[in-house]
């Protein structure tokens, strides 16, 4: 009798195991050095990342949504202004804009499941100061056309790459369009750090400077704030790890790019709708968003044959009872609404196997 295969959703075991005498020898290095904050790692890290994406400056901080908080205050966005970002997003891209005292504005989704450009400029009043693109799932939103009504209307733009580490544009990685970028090194992303962690990239130099006082209290220098800021400093163990994760970050993405390409080449159950790329744009598949048109059985046929999943996300942020006081109903945004009854991530990471990807692939097709 055949072993039961069983795929999990995502398993960061695999990838730790596959690198961990040399996160040991890391994490030695830190440990023996005494400088556990602010120290070397972060240096370096905060530079060979600026460097891959393609910017001058990286501000390493606590959290992917410490990131977007700080970026939005270092351009001066508060009390009073509104901030444009899509409904279809993690809950993090408009805590941090609440988190500045400012009014999230939603706008909905394109066929891509991304903020569609084409409704921005109607969202946009005098109380705008900036947009927030969400490069979601592993694809970047339309930059080229989102900065040219930024440009307009004299809107600040910083993009949130949290799922699209490494995925480009034409020949321009995703987060180097913006004013600020914001990434987030949460495990399960495609550059993950074993805890939380995030970074601000910039070509701004006055930027990147109270950026980095922000994340310190305010201080350039111990016990004196110039400004009021935070405590949100990236840890040394977590740069030491993501330094070694980088140097493997585009065969990471190459790997979910030939998952992906399996997917959509050998799924042929016509209930399901797979996704597709934007020409000219890089797809590094942070994650593989299907559609089911019956999703819940479709939900109860992969746990019978034990396949993971995951729903990115089951409930847009204007269907959310902690915003509700933005004033949006049920029908405000009818893409993102249908979208969210039908969408399923499968399992996509670098590690899984070809048998593992192939008894996924069997399962959706077998679905009636």
């Amino acid at each position: 009798m055949p072993k039961k295969i069983t795929v999990p959703s995502f398993d960061t075991t695999r990838q730790v195991k596959e690198i961990r005498r040399e996160i040991n020898a890391a994490l030695k290095k830190v440990l023996d050095s005494g400088k556990f904050v602010m120290g070397n790692e972060v240096n370096m890290f905060e530079t060979e990342f600026s460097t891959y994406i393609g910017t001058r400056y990286g501000i390493g901080v606590n959290s992917g949504t410490d990131a977007l908080k700080i970026a939005l205050k270092a351009f001066g966005v508060g009390i009073g202004d509104e901030v444009i970002t899509a409904t279809n997003t993690a809950t993090p891209t408009v805590s941090a804009i609440r988190e500045t005292g400012a009014t999230p504005v939603l706008v909905d989704s394109d066929e891509y499941h991304l903020i569609d450009v084409k409704k921005i400029e109607s969202a946009i009043t005098s109380k705008t100061k900036a947009l927030i693109p969400v490069h979601l799932y592993g694809q970047s939103a339309d930059m080229v056309t989102i900065m040219r009504i930024a440009n307009k209307h004299n809107l600040k733009v910083i993009e949130d790459c949290a799922q699209s580490t490494g995925a480009t544009i034409g020949k321009k990685k995703s987060g180097t369009f913006g004013h600020a970028s914001c990434f987030s090194f949460f495990p399960t992303k495609n550059l993950g750090a074993l805890g939380d962690g995030g970074i601000i990239l910039t070509n701004d130099k006055d930027i990147a400077d109270i950026c980095k006082r922000l994340r310190r209290y305010g201080m350039d220098a111990t016990y004196y704030a110039h400004i009021e800021g935070y405590n949100s400093r990236l840890q040394e163990f977590q740069a030491a790890i993501l330094r070694i994760k980088l140097s493997r970050l585009n065969s990471y993405n190459k790997r979910r790019q030939e998952i992906a390409a399996r997917y959509m080449s050998e799924v042929k159950n016509p209930t399901v709708k797979i996704p597709r790329s934007k020409k000219g744009f890089s797809h590094i598949f942070h994650q593989f968003v299907i559609e089911a048109a019956n999703r819940e059985k479709f939900l109860e046929h992969l746990k019978v044959n034990d396949v993971g999943y995951g729903i990115h996300y089951p409930f847009p942020i204007h269907l959310q009872k902690a915003y509700e006081f933005l004033g949006y109903k049920s029908g405000s945004f009818p893409i993102a609404e249908a979208a969210a009854q039908r969408i399923v991530s499968l399992p996509i990471f670098p590690e899984l196997t070809e048998k593992e990807i192939g008894h996924v692939i069997a399962t959706i097709n077998s679905f009636k």
